[in-house]
């Protein structure tokens, strides 16, 4: 589980994107964005939770919000998840956990009761100036617009 808190400032990270482009937290100075993090391109919550932001997409723009995601899953299945559910924004490729870890998303799991490590889902909303506004644990993946909506009073 995360150790950042809100008002933390939020880690400087750089990723690959679906296309192999460099993506950086400063990308996103005076922009505010909405980074999840997902563990795997076309399992069926990630899926929800990739068409949920996605079909939201205009409203998060409008209200000057960027969308990324970020999974372990390479570039080549990120372009394969984009194009088979025609979504909008950024997918940034983590294989080697980089940013899953420096943001708290990597750890242990349990599947029955079997511990492993793996993707903890999570969701964090940063401000124009790299602050983290908001952060979801529990993500409601075919809610999730509505629970960031709600919870940021939008």
């Amino acid at each position: 589980m995360t150790t950042l808190k809100k008002g933390d400032p939020a880690p400087h990270f750089e990723g690959v994107d679906q296309d192999g482009k460099t993506v950086k937290l400063t990308d996103f100075k005076g922009k505010k964005l909405i980074l999840y993090f997902y563990p795997k391109d076309n399992t069926p919550g990630c899926t929800a939770e990739a068409c949920n932001l996605n079909d939201h997409y205009e409203t998060w723009l409008n209200r000057g919000y960027q969308v990324v995601g970020v999974s372990p899953d390479s570039a080549a299945s990120h372009q394969k998840f984009i194009a088979k559910y025609g979504l909008k924004f950024t997918l940034l490729s983590d294989p080697e956990h980089r940013m899953l870890e420096l943001f708290g998303a990597w750890g242990e799991k349990k599947m029955y009761g079997k511990p492993y490590m793996g993707v903890l889902r999570t969701t964090f909303v940063i401000d124009g100036e790299g602050m983290i506004t908001e952060i979801f644990t529990s993500v409601d993946t075919k809610n999730h617009t509505f629970q960031i909506e709600k919870t940021l009073n939008l």
